[in-house]
């Protein structure tokens, strides 16, 4: 079974993002993920994890100036000093929550730049090699260009190859189902090509990106696809609550609380 992830930057926000630990403990997670802690002491979140007994399954690093429309780096030459902070700034968080992977932003650059290409490889292997000593998978992961218009990364067989060329172990995908449906279509098949390279999965109704119960997709068959596949990371749940987040979580009372033997951390 699936162990799910509430994404406190979506959900939850009916309180202060520090109570939103508690809030979903309370609503039957058993881990959490969210995009940026930065703007709260690590120590901090490390004590609301510890104190309601979450797991941290991923957060991102530093994507430069977000209000501004910055989307990460990686993948701009001209950043790459940016780009090593970055991984500095990072560092207390995830030795504090004790997370296993980070999700390294590409950034906005055209694809078909050969510059942009070089820098997002040099940045991908830079952020791996520098967070491997510490047990930290770097993740990355295909964003469609309706949300975030001209974000490099915005193909997940580019993401694939990539992974299987440069080899490095603690390099993985992240694979958002909402993302590749509307990229690409066909999830399942490219669930079960991909799944040697996934790191972590994440999930939304598609089109409304709202609560996985309807729409597109069979959330319900995709779920138990996971479990056909040895799939033992987290599935984020990175969608926007229609309401209130706890009246959305019909689709989730079948698995709160669940663990999955064996999973890993």
């Amino acid at each position: 079974m699936p162990r799910f992830a509430a994404n406190l930057s979506m959900m939850f926000t009916e309180v202060p993002f520090l109570d939103r630990f508690e809030a979903a403990a309370k609503a039957g997670f058993t881990s959490v993920e969210f995009l940026f802690p930065y703007e709260h002491p690590a120590e901090e979140v490390g004590k609301r994890l510890k104190n309601n007994g979450l797991t941290q399954a991923l957060f991102n690093l530093p994507p430069g100036d977000w209000n501004a429309g910055e989307k990460g780096f990686a993948a701009l030459p001209e950043r790459f000093d940016d780009l090593k902070k970055s991984l500095q700034t990072a560092l207390p968080y995830a030795l504090t929550t004790g997370v296993k992977r980070v999700h390294l932003m590409a950034g906005i650059a055209d694809r078909a730049d050969s510059k942009a290409v070089e820098a997002f490889y040099k940045s991908v292997a830079t952020a791996a090699e520098f967070f491997d000593p510490y047990g930290l998978d770097i993740v990355i992961e295909p964003i469609n260009s309706r949300n975030v218009p001209g974000y490099f990364l915005n193909d997940f067989t580019f993401a694939y190859d990539l992974i299987n060329e440069l080899k490095i172990a603690n390099l993985k995908l992240q694979f958002d189902i909402y993302h590749c449906q509307i990229i690409h279509g066909d999830v399942t098949m490219r669930l079960r090509q991909m799944m040697p390279v996934i790191g972590h999965i994440q999930i939304a109704s598609i089109p409304s990106r709202n609560e996985p119960d309807g729409e597109e997709l069979n959330y319900p068959f995709l779920f138990a696809e996971l479990d056909r596949l040895g799939y033992g990371g987290f599935v984020g749940c990175e969608y926007n609550p229609r309401g209130k987040t706890v009246d959305g979580l019909g689709w989730f009372k079948p698995y709160a609380g669940a663990r999955t033997s064996g999973a890993r951390p």
